[in-house]
């Protein structure tokens, strides 16, 4: 047997059982790739099998390249001729010998994102479509999902009957479908759609790739979607050798359009199906380990399995609790300077894995601060984000009209009609009279060949007079919010309505934050905030170009771009109910999205070799407005005999509401007692009965009006969230929010 005595008994059973429909269900850090490689090395050397009769999918070219390397180095011939390909570049291949049955040319182009755009500005212009109601990436996204779901235009459309709105949307995905055919071109997600199509229809081209891939393997399964599902189930239908392998604990791409019950269900479907747990870890540490499956457990959808590890218990998990958010990125970096001037680590070592990109802000300047090198995977610097510099760029228009690079940027952000022509012009006018581009917009009606765009560019120089006017009276966060609200720049990314559009605006939710942040020390220190010196503030700190680019950093990353990587310490930061679990998926209808995100919260756990920390705050700021959130309930779930606490903070079992509401009534005190009018008056007496209750309708001087969620009665006072119809969820105590009942 060989390399195979180098397998444990789980492993070595996947491997030898090769007839038939397999589940390897391989939980984290269990040698799942280890396990494949195997098999397709038993296949060829020890059952004869062609290599030329073997697939294994994988989910990258990444993860191919890898497979195909070690499996290389496993089998001495034959290998080159086992296909081991991504789900993509298998249709091509495919579709390059067989599309003309479907009437395509064998020729065809494939779309990318940018072509795609292109192609829907045109459908929307055919159609008539106003692309303010419908934007073009919403449309995108939608005709993606509806193929993902191998539901043709005539489908979405029946479908959608009775539905204004959708079958608007099945309009412009028929003529999207009927302009890609005329150019002969498909888009990613026909390469898998018309793979199908072509098996369903061609019982000949399907037979030929059934009798050439008697073996199938698929990696990552629980990412599948049902696009790739119905792929898999037509290729393995004939010889029925489909093995495989994921782990439904670490399904967390719903949002990509995954389906989670492809693996739940994968006994339902293939009802002789054998499944073989791999449970062994080689990763982590015990304690690690257990902390990882008491959190999942609380899962109801999912395959039981439990990890366990030779590794030994190791040390227990850190848990600390601070008072703020910025004392919780400062204790993290100050700990991550103390292992590595200890010699006990390296930089590289260390990992922070948040929940959303906003979040990496305050451990971004503090790295700064200190001279730490660090690096952002999967995202890009804080300051370095397109809606981070545009708004920036708004400021410092506002402060300095003579920053031609920070107006150029946003003279048509949002979009205002103002065209390239247009804006070149004014640029030639600039270089030739030696003027700022600024000072030529003001005197944009003496520019020969301007034309109509003379009134949009007169326009925007209005809208930047009127905000230094308001900036002389206004504090810098006042005047963000300001900008933000009569340029539409938010309105503009939420009619986005992609994930993408989401993280751009709780980034600039981040950028008022540090706005409030900077207005409050400067206050504290008795200086003056000014917008310049906010400005040169934000200079200091996002001036990383002079960054150490040494391979030795510490990595940020949110939980999403950690899976399938490891690292000796690993720190979850942010563990706090509305943060992680988020609120959306909290006050969501919908069970499943709470336990997708506990699965993202397993991935996390299982991120750590050696050492874990987990962290939270009792309070943090978030829009500039500093909120009280409880410990995450994921913490809670963790068994307190696993876990170290810090010296001055609450222990794990104490840490729920009430810290928070004394924490809060120590930081309101003064003007608790100093309040003019009593509370009373508003329906909340302290420890007496409020005026309304969950599911009223209420005012707010600020926010407006909005519906009230929950109420939770802590000490001398309650805990209201209210759904307010224009700013959202927010969590607030009766005695400040004097809402009045409606």
């Amino acid at each position: 047997m060989g390399i195979y005595d180098t397998l444990n008994e789980q492993q070595k059973r996947a491997v030898l059982h090769t007839e038939g429909p397999l589940l390897v269900l391989a939980g984290a850090g269990s040698g799942k790739t280890r396990v494949l490689t195997h098999r397709i090395a038993y296949l060829i050397e020890e059952k004869g099998v062609n290599p030329w009769n073997i697939l294994a999918i994988t989910f990258t070219n990444k993860a191919a390249g890898e497979m195909r390397e070690r499996v290389d180095k496993l089998v001495e011939f034959g290998a080159e001729s086992v296909w081991v390909s991504t789900f993509h570049s298998m249709c091509v291949r495919i579709l390059r010998r067989h599309i003309g049955l479907l009437g395509y040319d064998t020729n065809f182009t494939i779309y990318d994102t940018d072509d795609q755009k292109t192609l829907m500005k045109d459908v929307c212009k055919l159609l008539k479509i106003d692309t303010k109601v419908y934007k073009e990436r919403a449309l995108m996204a939608a005709v993606s999902h509806a193929k993902e779901e191998l539901l043709t235009p005539q489908e979405f459309r029946r479908r959608a009957e009775g539905d204004f709105g959708r079958q608007k949307i099945g309009e412009v995905y028929e003529e999207y479908e009927k302009q890609l055919r005329a150019n002969n071109a498909l888009d990613f997600d026909d390469l898998l759609v018309k793979t199908v199509q072509l098996f369903q229809t061609q019982k000949e081209v399907l037979e030929y790739y059934q009798d050439r891939f008697r073996y199938i393997m698929v990696d990552e399964y629980q990412d599948t979607n049902t696009v790739q599902f119905e792929l898999v189930r037509l290729l393995a239908s004939k010889y029925r050798n489909l093995c495989v392998v994921g782990d439904d604990d670490q399904s967390i791409y719903k949002f990509r359009g995954a389906n989670i019950k492809n693996i739940l269900d994968f006994e339902q479907v293939f009802e002789d199906a054998r499944t073989i747990k791999l449970e062994q870890n080689y990763r982590s540490t015990g304690h690690i380990l257990n902390a990882a499956n008491a959190v999942i457990r609380h899962n109801v959808g999912r395959k039981d399995k439990t990890l366990w590890t030779d590794n030994g218990e190791g040390e227990k998990l850190a848990f600390r609790q601070f008072d703020t958010g910025y004392d919780e990125a400062e204790y993290i970096v100050n700990d991550i300077k103390k292992n590595v001037a200890h010699g006990e680590r390296t930089y590289q070592d260390h990992a922070i894995l948040y929940r959303t990109n906003a979040q990496s802000r305050m451990f971004e300047e503090k790295f700064v601060t200190e001279n730490i090198p660090y690096k952002i995977v999967g995202g890009i610097n804080f300051y370095g984000r397109r809606e981070i510099k545009d708004l920036l760029c708004y400021l410092k228009t506002v402060d300095n009209g003579q920053d031609d690079l920070a107006v150029r940027r946003i003279v048509n952000v949002p979009k205002r009609g103002i065209g390239l022509t247009s804006i070149n012009r004014v640029q030639e006018y600039a270089a030739k009279r030696e003027i700022g581009f600024y000072d030529a917009l003001k005197a944009v009606e003496l520019i020969p060949d301007i034309g109509r765009g003379a009134s949009k560019l007169e326009s925007f120089v209005a809208l930047i007079e009127h905000f230094k006017t308001d900036a002389k009276d206004m504090s810098v966060s006042k005047l963000m919010e300001e900008i933000i609200e009569e340029t539409g720049y938010v309105e503009s990314l939420k009619a986005e309505g992609d994930e993408e559009a989401e993280a751009r605006i709780e980034n600039i939710d981040e950028l008022i934050s540090k706005i409030v942040a900077y207005e409050e020390t400067c206050e504290e220190m008795d200086e003056p905030v000014t917008l310049s010196g906010f400005l040169a503030e934000v200079a200091l700190v996002a001036d990383i170009d002079s960054m150490d680019e040494s391979k030795d950093y510490v990595v940020l990353m949110t939980l999403h771009s950690a899976k399938g990587l490891e690292f000796p310490h690993v720190y979850l930061v942010g563990l706090e109910d509305g943060i992680f679990p988020s609120y959306m998926t909290i006050t969501s209808e919908d069970p499943g999205d709470l336990e997708e995100e506990r699965r993202l919260c397993y991935v996390g756990i299982t991120r750590a070799r050696k050492n874990l920390t987990l962290t939270c705050a009792r309070r943090r700021m978030i829009r500039g407005e500093t909120q009280y959130n409880r410990m995450s309930r994921f913490v809670n779930e963790v068994p307190v005999e696993l876990v170290s606490t810090g010296v001055k903070v609450e222990k794990l079992v104490e840490a729920p509401v009430k810290n928070v509401y004394k924490q809060a009534k120590q930081a309101f005190q003064t003007k608790l007692y100093a309040a003019q009018k009593p509370a009373k008056q508003f329906g909340t007496p302290l420890g007496g009965k409020l005026a309304y209750e969950a599911g009223d309708r209420v005012l707010h001087g600020k926010f407006g009006e909005g519906t009230v969620k929950a109420i939770v009665e802590g000490g001398r006072d309650y805990e209201v969230t209210v759904d307010f119809d224009e700013r959202g969820i927010k969590k607030m105590f009766a005695s400040f929010a004097k809402l009045q009942k409606i």
